[in-house]
């Protein structure tokens, strides 16, 4: 169309920069331009490596805890001992001092199999965290995705309102000159200023548009803002997507279910260690220890020393602690049918979610081979009436019209398979299939 009205009315367009000097950004370079700097994907990477931390250590709860102690000590004091021969003793400033070192061992053998149940937890933890990982990836690719093709929608907009501006410009042109030949009135003039004016406005409010999913897309990939860049406009879509497939995927993929099927099995490890208070906790305990002790000369020894290994078990058991072991168990259940609640919850929005973007996204594959007829329709009606304003067989309300027309349908395509696109990316994060 451009290169027709060009040919035509030999006009050119408004210089709006020169597009050749900009970056062409492809999708796939954003995608992975987000992968390498966004902040929630670093966030989220950062929370998985501790959780996998958490469970690399977690075994160490099943070995013996190894404990060095030292403590030297004194006082001074002023003693008096009466002895029972009769005999009295008295020492002023007396020094005494303690001396002690060693190391000591504990190891839980038997804790109610508690320690089995937190490395289970843990090991779900893990999974929990690789799961928020990939989520935190998936939704960061659909946003990278949306913006990108948001942007390619608004300048397919902004080719229409240029050509629009052209036409309004070719108006005024013809006004101006029918005017200035005494052939035209006025008000004829008036008129194609004033919605020359209109378009140029438009345009102006459009190439903002432009900017600020410039800058949206910017932050995602988490990169200067002011970095000014092209896009290739063409907004593919995937029209393969079958909905019993997708429906199929949901089980084993969706993201939101997989999280309500971990934690409803971590309830159900809480209630083992629960369970586990209730028999009793068995530990070894050993321990090498040397004391150096002196005393005053008012008792019978004034220096000992003493040295050697010391060994043992203990066990105890919870026999009764104001029934908060029942109130723990029947709390630890009430959590487990929550967590089976919330799976069904999730499982049901998740498949209301899916059926209403289907929904959608086949409705606007129909919408995009409808527009796109209309837009051609709008096209070569536009051509014709602006050729029958050229002949002066029409007056300018119907070339206006005609380019109300063209715009409504260009924008209405645009809008058309950016929701399609939207629709697909939204099918794809539901069954956790997302991807270029």
């Amino acid at each position: 169309m451009k290169n027709l009205l060009k040919y035509s009315l030999c006009l050119l367009f408004l210089p709006f920069g020169d597009a050749s000097a900009q970056q062409i950004l492809s999708l796939k370079e954003a995608v992975s331009i987000a992968l390498a700097n966004n902040y929630d994907i670093k966030l989220s990477n950062n929370e998985n490596k501790i959780a996998e931390n958490d469970l690399r250590y977690g075994k160490t709860a099943l070995l013996p805890s190894l404990t060095g102690n030292f403590s030297n000590s004194g006082n001074i004091q002023n003693t008096q001992v009466d002895l029972a021969n009769g005999d009295s003793r008295e020492a002023n400033n007396a020094k005494t001092t303690n001396l002690n070192y060693g190391v000591t061992l504990n190891w839980k053998i038997f804790d109610g199999l508690q320690m089995f149940a937190n490395y289970d937890r843990l090991q779900e933890l893990q999974k929990l965290g690789e799961l928020n990982a990939q989520l935190t990836v998936q939704n960061t690719i659909a946003d990278v995705i949306a913006a990108y093709y948001s942007l390619a929608a608004q300048k397919k907009q902004l080719e229409a309102t240029e050509t629009a501006l052209e036409v309004s410009q070719v108006r005024l042109k013809n006004a101006q000159s029918r005017y200035t030949l005494g052939k035209g009135a006025k008000l004829e003039l008036l008129a194609a200023k004033v919605d020359m004016n209109t378009d140029t406005t438009q345009l102006l409010m459009q190439q903002d548009a432009i900017k600020s999913a410039k800058v949206r897309l910017n932050q995602l990939l988490s990169r200067d803002l002011q970095i000014d860049f092209d896009i290739d406009d063409d907004i593919l879509i995937d029209q393969s997507l079958v909905y019993q497939n997708l429906k199929n995927l949901i089980d084993t993929q969706n993201p939101d279910l997989r999280t309500a099927e971990i934690n409803r099995s971590i309830s159900e490890i809480y209630i083992r260690q629960v369970k586990g208070a209730r028999l009793p906790v068995i530990s070894l305990n050993s321990g090498y220890n040397f004391a150096k002790s002196t005393s005053p000369p008012t008792g019978f020894a004034l220096r000992s020393n003493s040295h050697g290994l010391n060994y043992g078990v203990t066990a105890s058991l919870n026999i009764f602690n104001g029934w908060q072991q029942n109130r723990a168990e029947k709390n630890a259940k009430l959590s487990l049918d929550n967590a089976n609640l919330d799976y069904e919850r999730v499982k049901q929005d998740v498949n209301a979610q899916l059926l209403t973007s289907y929904q959608t996204y086949q409705t606007s594959l129909q919408l995009i081979t409808l527009e796109e007829k209309n837009v051609a329709v709008a096209e070569e009606n536009l051509k014709i009436t602006l050729e029958k304003y050229r002949l002066g067989s029409i007056v300018p309300l119907e070339l206006r019209e005609a380019q109300r027309n063209y715009m409504d349908a260009t924008a209405r395509y645009s809008n058309a398979l950016y929701q399609a696109k939207i629709s697909e990316i939204s099918l794809k994060e539901i069954t956790g299939s997302i991807a270029l």
